[in-house]
């Protein structure tokens, strides 16, 4: 069984790697390079893109360039990734309202909620593949999915998020930039993200090191309201004391989840 297991790892490793070298592979040649069958693959593709490491679509799978080059091994990101979420989950109350947007981080947060009674309300289609513990309730926000995307958008996503408000708005996001934007590489996404934060409470941003101080060609919100940034001790400290001197809270986390940077407090 350990050999077996070994042996799955040891595939969707390579099966990163060629992606991430290609920028994009079709499920097809994938299969062929590596001697599985198509399923094998696109459920190697899954688990993947459920750790953040890449990003599916019809037929295949590419990998954002800032990723492939972060520092950190890809291990050691999905580790970060993890201890972020679990983080998050032990800052929500039992009997929480909470928002949770399109973001592969933000919906972990849910996997280690223990039995507490959550109530979540979300446009992030992955939920429903997923189970969760019976106090938590998932409610979908609706709306349109396109290509071979899982995110929610449009009107009716943004007609029915008006109508309910959240003790906590828990979002995920393409980056941070060091002025404190907040990046989101689908535009459609930007209002919803900001009608989260607007009918919340208190907003927690939800990101690894790679996406501290990020920059370039994408959408991007400034938020109103002053929110918690909870990442890892990778995240430049230029850019944290940035962020903090903003009006922004900071947590930094090492991989046992200690707190051991940053202003806030868990």
């Amino acid at each position: 069984m350990g050999r077996d297991r070994q042996t799955v790892s040891n595939r969707r490793a390579r099966i990163l790697a060629t992606v991430r070298e290609q920028q994009q592979a079709r499920v097809e040649e994938l299969a062929e390079t590596f001697d599985v069958s198509l399923m094998t693959i696109r459920r190697d593709l899954q688990v993947l893109e459920e750790a953040g490491l890449l990003t599916r679509f019809y037929g295949g799978a590419s990998v954002e360039s800032r990723i492939a080059s972060a520092g950190g091994s890809d291990e050691t990101i999905l580790e970060y990734r993890r201890v972020i979420a679990r983080c998050a989950a032990s800052m929500l109350g039992d009997g929480e309202s909470v928002f949770i947007n399109g973001s592969s981080t933000a919906l972990l947060t849910l996997d280690y909620l223990g039995d507490k009674r959550v109530n979540v309300y979300t446009n992030n289609g992955k939920a429903a593949s997923k189970r969760y513990a019976d106090g938590v309730v998932v409610t979908f926000l609706g709306g349109t999915i396109r290509r071979a995307g899982h995110i929610m958008t449009g009107d009716c996503t943004m007609r029915n998020l008006l109508t309910v408000s959240a003790n906590t708005a828990l979002l995920g996001c393409t980056g941070i930039s060091p002025d404190g934007e907040i990046l989101c590489d689908i535009p459609t996404e930007l209002g919803i993200n900001e009608t989260m934060v607007a009918h919340a409470d208190r907003c927690l941003i939800l990101a690894d090191h790679t996406k501290v101080g990020k920059t370039g060609t994408y959408a991007s919100c400034s938020l109103e309201k002053a929110c918690t940034v909870i990442t890892d001790e990778l995240a430049p400290r230029d850019v944290v004391t940035r962020l903090e001197a903003i009006g922004m809270t900071v947590v930094q986390l090492d991989r046992t989840g200690g707190v051991v940077g940053g202003t806030g407090a868990v």
